[in-house]
């Protein structure tokens, strides 16, 4: 089968590789239908992270069950699916308490699993599914076309954007502003305005963001970053800034942005890949400041996001703005790298 791999930084290549396949009883085996590439995928596409050899790449897909072993139930061949971009057992005592990204037996796409058995990235023609049952969420019919963009969503993007507002503690009657224009702080705005938002306030510079932000629910765009568009954000909110800030991004700028956005008292959820992050904690102190997010545990949501996405009552899927083959990944990676696309979709 074909399946992407990083060489070295900004080479991405579709190779060759051994065909996905059962190991363990609780295995599945799931034909990729759509893909897509994830803006943590950047970092170490611009080598930021180190690659020291060829590695598999990508962690958001969905698609249908080919193969199931002997010991999985919830799922058959036939079933078209959805993979969080994390694999859990989802009967662990922290999947029990909704931590699924932290599962005693769970493991990331494209790397090993624990028990020693390399694992398929998402970015391929099939991945082996391991703990399949815990792992996979079926649709209750196979989808249209025009549904596979949206449910795409669920494998990470939008149920980020939806931690982000849940850990902030976003809620009816809330001022909402969101730091961060990519995939993630966009459905971040879909999030709270789903949540019952009031007032929310996208900071983004780029004319096709912002349309796209206010297409999901957002109130006002503020241009300017840092200290000046926190000081726009406050003025705009009240005077005070908002009660809940959702920081999308991950650098030490975007969250003293964050934290200078928030109202004394404010809550920050946080679901930015944190790089060189430095938090002032005397003076989150002084203002009450509260902290909350972290990686998303997409398979916990699920259960929640998945029916109001099959009924249209949120189309998450206006994030893809580029779509392409497989076998034109490198072309999908240069576009979010060069910011020419926000998120690309590649189909199987």
């Amino acid at each position: 089968m074909r399946a992407t791999l990083l060489h070295s930084p900004r080479d991405i290549r579709l190779d060759d590789v051994p065909d996905a396949a059962l190991v363990l009883d609780t295995d599945a085996v799931v034909r990729v239908v759509a893909s897509c590439i994830c803006g943590s995928d950047l970092w170490p596409y611009r080598g930021v992270h180190d690659v020291r050899k060829p590695q598999r790449i990508g962690h958001e897909f969905v698609g249908i069950v080919e193969q199931v072993g002997a010991d999985v139930s919830t799922v058959q061949p036939g079933d078209f699916v959805i993979a969080p971009f994390t694999f859990s057992d989802n009967t662990c005592a922290l999947c029990e308490r909704g931590v699924h990204t932290s599962c005693t037996n769970g493991g990331m796409w494209g790397l090993r699993d624990k028990q020693g058995h390399d694992v398929d990235g998402g970015q391929g023609e099939f991945v082996r599914i391991p703990w399949a049952d815990g792992t996979l969420v079926a649709t209750p019919s196979e989808p249209s076309a025009e549904m596979i963009p949206h449910l795409l969503t669920l494998s990470d993007v939008f149920p980020t954007g939806h931690h982000a507002a849940v850990s902030a503690g976003v809620k009816a009657g809330s001022t909402v502003a969101v730091v961060g224009d990519g995939a993630v702080g966009l459905s971040a705005v879909l999030a709270a305005k789903r949540l019952g938002a009031a007032r929310i306030v996208a900071m983004s510079r780029h004319d096709d963001r912002q349309q796209v932000a206010r297409s999901f629910g957002a109130d006002e765009i503020v241009a300017e970053r840092g200290k000046e568009g926190a000081k726009t954000v406050r003025e705009m909110l009240d005077g005070i800034g908002a009660d809940h800030v959702l920081e999308c991004v991950g650098t030490k700028d975007s969250m003293a942005q964050a934290i200078a956005c928030a109202r004394p008292g404010g809550r920050i959820g946080y679901v930015g890949v944190p790089h060189d992050v430095e938090l002032n904690v005397p003076a989150m102190f002084g203002r009450n400041i509260g902290i909350a997010g972290g990686i998303a545990p997409v398979r916990a949501y699920l259960g929640e996001l998945l029916p109001d996405v099959l009924d249209g009552t949120v189309a998450p899927g206006a994030v893809f703005d580029l779509t392409v083959p497989l076998d034109q990944v490198a072309e999908g990676y240069r576009a979010m790298d060069e910011r020419t696309a926000i998120k690309t979709m590649l189909t199987i």
